[in-house]
């Protein structure tokens, strides 16, 4: 199983170009989309050369879902608790999307490992915006404490006009995940990809693992990576759902590829005996001619 991992590598790889090559970069103005269409405008001019500007386009959000001057619950607040002095949220957003953010490249710290780490960072931002209230729900259940102010019953975005829920109580929280495709393909193969889940929970190297989130989930360092895994359930699914898919296509094709060499073989092998060929008469074994005479 393959895990999606949180920086964007394509955010990060031109955030890395940028700072090494200083004062002899060149413009850049360019777009990416990820999955669950997040989508990103990252521009830099040398005429600010310590400034870069990165627009942020969510997932288009259900009605179920609640935002904020169109982000998550405690999004800002997760922004400038992130990146700190490197980051300035510029508002209004840009046409088109939901955050931009001004980056000061003068601000980062000049130990090439903690810079490294502010621009991972940085690459992350879509987990640190749409993961923000979800940490919060996070941060109080691992105090066993329930976020004030809060439905007994969250939405949270994670794709294009669709939510998971969130069930927050004390000492555990459910998640909920709706699951819809539209291929009938997808359907079959998501429901014997989630079976296999269910199966594996209840292998003893799993120990019948629960279905719920619990403190100790959310301890210490484990809370990042519980956020990104809830946030990314529906992608993760998906993800392998299409390998699955075109893995069993690729499949298919070899097979018929072997049975076309077949049917061409056989082809040319009739077509050598009717330009020429002939058959070779079969003679009886000796055996069977002994016991034709003596019937006679």
């Amino acid at each position: 199983m393959i895990l999606l991992q949180s920086p964007s590598r394509f955010l990060l790889q031109i955030l890395q170009d940028r700072v090494l090559s200083g004062d002899k970069g060149v413009d850049i103005d360019c777009h990416t989309v990820e999955f669950d269409d997040a989508r990103y405008h990252i521009q830099f001019s040398m005429r600010n050369s310590k400034v870069t500007v990165l627009s942020v386009a969510l997932p288009l959000p259900p009605p179920e879902a609640i935002l904020y001057d169109g982000l998550p619950l405690g999004a800002i607040e997760a922004i400038k608790a992130a990146y700190g002095p490197v980051v300035q949220i510029l508002d209004p957003p840009k046409d088109g999307f939901d955050l931009t953010m001004k980056i000061n490249l003068t601000k980062l710290p000049p130990d090439k490992e903690q810079r490294n780490d502010v621009l991972t960072q940085i690459a992350s931002v879509r987990e640190v915006v749409l993961g923000a209230p979800l940490k919060l729900l996070l941060k109080h259940l691992a105090s066993k404490t329930v976020a004030p102010n809060v439905d007994k019953l969250v939405a949270l975005v994670h794709h294009p006009n669709e939510s998971f829920f969130i069930a927050p109580q004390a000492d555990k929280i459910t998640v909920v995940y709706p699951m819809r495709f539209q291929d009938s393909i997808d359907i079959v193969l998501a429901t014997s990809f989630l079976q296999e889940f269910v199966e594996a929970k209840r292998t003893a190297a799993l120990n019948n693992a629960p279905s719920f989130v619990f403190p100790r989930h959310v301890e210490g360092k484990k809370l990042d990576t519980t956020v990104w895994s809830l946030l990314t359930f529906h992608a993760y699914v998906s993800y392998h759902v299409k390998c699955s898919e075109g893995f069993m296509h690729t499949r298919m094709r070899r097979r018929v590829e072997s049975l076309i060499q077949a049917l061409d073989r056989a082809k040319s092998d009739a077509e050598k005996l009717l330009n020429g060929g002939s058959f070779k008469k079969l003679t009886p074994p000796q055996s069977l001619k002994n016991d034709g005479n003596s019937r006679h």
